[in-house]
């Protein structure tokens, strides 16, 4: 996620361009020289960060499923004492729109590429996001108390899907304007959510 304000490292450089060059032609179409030429340094000095390509991918797909559970804890322990568990689903959902808008090449990453890692990196980016589902399905169920915790879950699936087909909305320059679309993410995520425990309460009143 893009909330550093200070300048990026050379590693982090490596990275950035690392997920533009594999989102645009796949991990296998992009060779070490072409990422070192990207960030100005010959193919093999990429090796005095990285063993390889493998430990790129590895890193950007752990790195982010980390990241994403880390800024949400964030955002809940800021909101401590919220008496309302409405501002907390909106920050939730700001934080996914932030990462859906900046991280674009990492969605699409993710989609293409999961299965190449090692069985131990897949199984511990699927463990954060694991934990980063349930802590949206707990706040989910204390904005809309009649969702069941599996119709929360899904709920929760599905609004994941709706703000990651960010890279299918066309090139950034194409888009209304980050604070438009960012606005519009956020009424469709709410939206979505609103309908489910709509559908959950109706659900619950026939059934009194």
């Amino acid at each position: 996620m893009t909330t550093r304000t200070d300048a990026p490292t050379r590693r982090e450089q490596i990275l950035k361009e690392a997920a533009r060059l594999f989102a645009e032609r796949g991990f296998h179409g992009v060779g070490v020289d072409e990422i070192g030429a990207a960030v100005g340094i010959s193919g093999p000095g990429l090796y005095r960060h990285f063993p390889g390509k493998d430990a790129m991918l590895a890193e950007l797909l752990v790195g982010i499923s980390g990241q994403l559970l880390t800024g949400a804890k964030r955002r809940l322990a800021e909101a401590e004492g919220v008496t309302s568990a409405e501002p907390l689903l909106d920050s939730l959902i700001e934080g996914h729109i932030d990462f859906a808008l900046d991280d674009r090449p990492l969605i699409t990453l993710h989609d293409r590429e999961l299965d190449r890692l090692r069985d131990t990196d897949r199984k511990l980016v699927r463990q954060l996001q694991r934990q980063y589902v349930e802590l949206w399905v707990e706040v989910v169920r204390e904005v809309y108390p009649d969702l069941a915790e599996p119709s929360a879950r899904s709920a929760v699936h599905s609004v994941f899907g709706l703000l990651n087909s960010t890279p299918h909305l066309g090139r950034p320059g194409s888009l209304p304007g980050r604070g438009v679309t960012a606005e519009l993410l956020h009424r469709m995520a709410r939206g979505a959510f609103a309908a489910a425990g709509a559908a959950a309460g109706a659900g619950a009143g026939a059934g009194a």
